[in-house]
């Protein structure tokens, strides 16, 4: 018998592993079951060498539960140890710098377990007591036993053992007796072990009889040890390539399209990653891509190894040059991994530009699918769109796809404005902005479907990379206006004329919760529209990237701001116009003549005050300033009131201010209620 302590500072070992990894304590079930697989796959190794004669026999890993003893139990018939291999790995932890090491990260330890590969030692997070025992492969082993309670003793004894191989036998902690429940072992054994290179088996298979589940003699084998993406591409169907998916992602739909990533130079990788389908924008599920090593699964957190856009991808990622700490569930920034990142990208895109290629029908097919992973790819990786800045698509609201190049082509020549600036109308619904689209697609112009969550930040992104262009929303402002290719027309109203116009229909405009409304005239045309309700492009767009970038939330805050605008050419604006004025005239002339006096008298008034100092305006002169410039204010109030009285009973103008609401989509309500009576009113 042996006994000792083991070779390093355990009383700084032992509360680490307690305390920084408890967060994460599910893992020692991993490490045990990851050490048993690599005892099995060193035999494979002697066999294949001749230093291990015979046949291996079985060499399926057992994981077993003991609810009476409170134990769980990993076995495996790989190499074994002998009592100075124990000595030399399980005891022997004192090599140099530790101890150093220990006590420089004793309150930051994520490195410890991986970095010193005492993934064993995740045993005694869940465990008061750990045994090991154990039968080298060499003929002439003798079986040993050792066991530790988590104090720095050990002892080794010598024990019965008639196969070779290794049992690890925890003795569960009382906190931690819930890994003694079947279903809660499955779980831990299907999330981390499912595709390790070993059959491990769980219990056994069961079988309905007699009206209920029994167990049979069969080993309940819980992993596929031949995982998929570890077959050459060229063995594998479509099929395979679509179960293999089910079997990671039961609930999902069918993905569109799949990569199988091969490299052994300058590192190692293999994997699939799938390109789901996404039900919509924010219908986004990132951490779907599963990260192994070795075929040992490390965690589904794979930023910094996958490029941030890729992260919505599914699928999975094994390579054995991944730098891995904390019994490999952290990553540690390092060159390789910038690497792999590149590869990734570059992968991707080759994959995306081949099926462009190959089968472009196909391919837009699944554009409006594939379109959010592509733009937020671009969004975020500058060569990124340099790659995929040939294969992006544009959509039309007619449902036709372009390429950035041709879409420019074929838009130059009717869609350049006076200053040679290319103009790209975009709509982002198309029932509801149907009139300004059909308005835009009577002067031969294109119009785009931007419908994406993400179509804000990308309108941004390709007016600067796409030369001398920009982009309009086609409701933003009237038709003439969209794309100007001469010097806007002058009304013929003369400016007191507008200004009566413009107070009549502004008198009437509804009162919205955070909404503006302002009213121009403009001459459009007899064919234009009478009144067309426009939203700025700039504060409109502003309004939803804030939605996305931080510091911008101010404009979020901001009301909405729409403009009326009344077509001083239209038949209907000219007859509100003629019974404004029969109804209003006479009794806004001595209020315009009274304006007109106090205006030319605050004109005096000011221009003498200017001449002097302000030091040496008198009170009395400031008080005489005040009272006309307020007088001018009451008049100014008579007249609106005049007019407000006039717009109040003239059903035209309601209904060509609900007119333009309805086309907008903000007619609801009482509002809508009245619009359709005095419709029903009008036509009798």
């Amino acid at each position: 018998m042996q006994k000792g302590n083991i070779g390093v500072t355990t009383e700084n070992i032992f509360p680490v592993i307690k305390k920084f990894l408890y967060s994460d304590h599910e893992i020692f079930l991993r490490e045990m079951v990851s050490n048993a697989v690599d005892a099995t796959q060193k035999l494979k190794t002697l066999s294949e060498r001749g230093e291990v004669k015979g046949e291996l026999g079985d060499l399926t890993i057992h994981i077993s539960i003991d609810k009476d003893q409170g134990t769980l139990t990993v076995s495996d018939r790989g190499i074994g140890m002998t009592a100075e291999e124990i000595d030399k790995y399980i005891n022997q932890i004192a090599f140099s710098g530790v101890n150093d090491f220990l006590d420089k990260y004793k309150d930051n330890a994520n490195a410890i377990i991986g970095h010193f590969g005492l993934g064993f030692y995740s045993a005694f997070m869940v465990s008061d007591k750990v045994e090991i025992v154990t039968r080298s492969y060499r003929d002439d082993a003798v079986p040993v036993k050792w066991s530790c309670d988590g104090s720095p003793a050990y002892e080794i004894v010598e024990t019965e053992k008639s196969d070779r191989g290794t049992d690890i036998i925890l003795h569960l902690a009382e906190d931690c007796k819930e890994f003694l429940e079947k279903d809660k072992v499955e779980g831990l054994l299907n999330k981390y072990c499912k595709f390790m290179a070993v059959p491990i088996a769980f219990g056994k298979k069961t079988e309905w009889k007699d009206g209920k589940q029994v167990d049979t003699d069969e080993d309940n084998i819980i992993n596929d040890s031949e995982p998929m993406w570890a077959k050459t591409p060229s063995s594998l169907t479509d099929e395979d390539y679509k179960e293999f998916y089910r079997k990671l992602y039961p609930m999902q739909d069918e993905p569109l399209f799949w990569i199988h990533l091969n490299v052994d130079y300058p590192f190692n990788l293999t994997g699939i990653l799938y390109f789901p389908r996404v039900q919509s924008n924010i219908d986004l599920q990132r951490n779907k891509i599963q990260l192994y090593c070795n075929q040992v699964f490390v965690t589904d957190q794979v930023e910094g190894i996958v490029p941030e856009f890729l992260t919505l991808l599914h699928g999975v990622i094994d390579s054995p040059d991944i730098p891995l700490n904390v019994s490999r569930s952290y990553l540690q920034s390092d060159a390789n991994v910038k690497k792999i990142s590149t590869y990734i990208t570059k992968k991707v895109a080759d994959r995306l530009n081949g099926i462009f290629k190959d089968d472009r029908k196909d391919y837009e097919s699944k554009w409006d699918d594939l379109k959010i992973f592509i733009n937020y790819g671009m969004l975020s990786q500058e060569d990124f769109y340099d790659r995929a800045k040939d294969f992006a698509l544009l959509k039309d609201t007619e449902g036709k796809y372009y390429t950035y190049e041709e879409y420019r082509t074929l838009i130059k020549d009717n869609q350049t404005d006076k200053d040679d600036t290319l103009v790209y109308l975009y709509a982002n619904n198309v029932e509801d902005q149907y009139s300004y689209i059909e308005g835009a697609k009577a002067k031969g112009y294109s119009v785009l479907l931007m419908d994406g969550d993400l179509d804000t930040p990308m309108v941004s992104m390709l007016e600067q990379k796409l030369e001398k262009s920009r982009f309009t929303r086609v409701d933003s402002d009237i038709i003439d206006h969209l794309i100007v290719k001469e010097d806007k027309k002058e009304s013929a109203l003369s400016d007191e004329e507008t200004d009566n116009l413009s107070q009549a229909f502004r008198s009437q405009l509804p009162t919205m919760e955070k909404t503006n409304f302002y009213v121009e005239v403009q001459a459009l045309g007899e064919d234009a529209q009478p009144v067309v309700l426009t939203q700025s492009e700039y504060m409109r767009r502003m309004k939803d990237i804030s939605r996305f970038q931080s510091g911008m939330g101010f404009y979020g805050q901001m009301p909405d701001s729409y403009s009326m605008v009344l077509n001083s050419d239209h038949p209907l604006v000219k007859r509100v116009l003629a019974d404004e004025e029969a109804a209003c005239g006479e009794a806004l002339k001595p209020v315009k003549a009274e304006i007109k006096g106090l205006e030319a008298r605050l004109a005096v008034l000011r221009q003498e005050q200017g001449k002097k100092k302000p030091e040496e305006v008198t009170q009395e002169e400031k008080d005489e300033l005040a009272a006309t410039q307020r007088q001018v204010g009451e008049q100014n109030d008579k007249k609106k009131e005049i007019i407000g009285g006039f717009a109040k009973d003239y059903d035209v103008i309601h209904q060509l201010i609900d007119l333009a609401l309805l086309q907008n989509g903000m007619l609801k309500g009482a509002a809508l209620s009245a619009f359709l009576k005095r419709s029903v009113e009008m036509i009798k």
